[in-house]
């Protein structure tokens, strides 16, 4: 069957639905859908498999239940790379180019942390800006206190870095945060989820909305934790994990969009990281009303050079001979080649 230049990823496209998959392969839309609401699901009900299901006892602290967590979104994962391997109509045996199915792949590596990265700052602008205030206004608090400039000041100033970084980094939070879900949550949402939906026969916008919509289901099983936090009262913890929601269904947008563009997980990864690492941006600061400005200028910014800095071109060598970045008309061309 041939491939439909339209598909953001020349992943073959279904002609008629069939019941489960047509002779050339193709996933048909109910089994790509039923396929990511299962990985959605599995990826809440794992965490807590080790208490429910396999009867573990609590953990003793919660670093050892962090690291609990961390293994079953490991599994996780890894079970839902599996089973969307086995689903996708995936032409090759070879592993390089099953990885490449999912985004992971070693070239172009500087442009999809780089450029992703940059753009995603841009929503930012207010943020740094407003960071860049608070430190100038310690500084010169600290110069003024201490002197002028010296060795010392100088080294004393490394010295509360360096045992920011330390306690940063021996927190089991900042891997959770900065590592663990970042990783596991692309390759699931994105990795997973976009080839699926494609190959299933939806439209590229239409995957960029589907997919945080299983993403933003994942994150109900923080309902309780929400609820127990503000003293059991429903409409607090409705607003707020309401705000969670559409949180996460945004940038799931955004990172869906990074991951067809681009063709390479790392660009989403990079930008879950960043964010994560910012969290909501600034919009407004009683400090200076230059912050408001700056986000204006930066989400312009943002939207001018959405598309120019996502280009596919930018990301892959393979865009003048190969409608697709994964490669799928390639590996198509070479069995018909074997055939003849």
């Amino acid at each position: 069957m041939p491939l439909s230049p339209s598909s953001p990823l020349g992943l073959l496209q279904p002609q008629q639905e069939a019941s489960s998959m047509d002779q050339d392969g193709v996933v048909s839309k109910p089994v790509a859908v039923i396929a990511c609401v299962a990985m959605a699901v599995l990826y809440v009900l794992i965490l807590y498999a080790p208490t429910v299901l396999l009867r573990f006892p609590p953990p003793s602290s919660f670093n050892s239940f962090m690291i609990r967590r961390f293994i079953c979104a490991v599994v996780s994962s890894s079970i839902s790379l599996f089973l969307t391997a086995l689903i996708l109509p995936v032409q090759t045996k070879e592993l390089r180019h099953i990885f490449a199915v999912f985004g992971i792949r070693v070239d172009h590596i500087w442009q999809a942390v780089v450029l992703p990265l940059c753009l995603t700052s841009l929503m930012y602008a207010g943020s740094l800006f407003l960071k860049c205030l608070l430190l100038l206004a310690s500084w010169r608090q600290h110069t003024s206190s201490q002197g002028d400039l010296s060795f010392e000041s100088c080294k004393r100033a490394f010295l509360r870095f360096y045992n920011w970084l330390s306690a940063l980094l021996s927190n089991v939070s900042t891997w959770r945060n900065y590592i663990v879900a970042p990783l596991t949550e692309e390759l699931v949402f994105r990795a997973c989820m976009v080839p699926l939906l494609l190959c299933g026969g939806f439209k590229a916008y239409s995957v960029i909305l589907l997919c945080p919509i299983f993403f933003s289901l994942a994150h109900l099983n923080h309902f309780m934790e929400i609820y127990t936090k503000h003293n059991y009262r429903i409409m607090e913890a409705l607003m707020v994990i309401g705000l969670q929601l559409g949180y996460t269904v945004i940038f799931g947008s955004y990172a869906s969009f990074l991951y067809i563009r681009t063709g390479n997980l790392i660009a989403p990864i990079v930008a879950h990281i960043y964010c994560n690492f910012m969290g909501l941006p600034v919009l407004y600061s009683k400090r200076s009303g230059i912050v408001s400005i700056t986000f204006i200028m930066g989400f312009l910014g943002f939207l001018w050079l959405l598309f120019p800095m996502t280009g596919p071109d930018l990301y892959n060598d393979r865009i003048d001979n190969c409608s697709c970045w994964q490669g799928y008309c390639t590996w198509i061309e070479r069995i018909t080649m074997s055939q003849m």
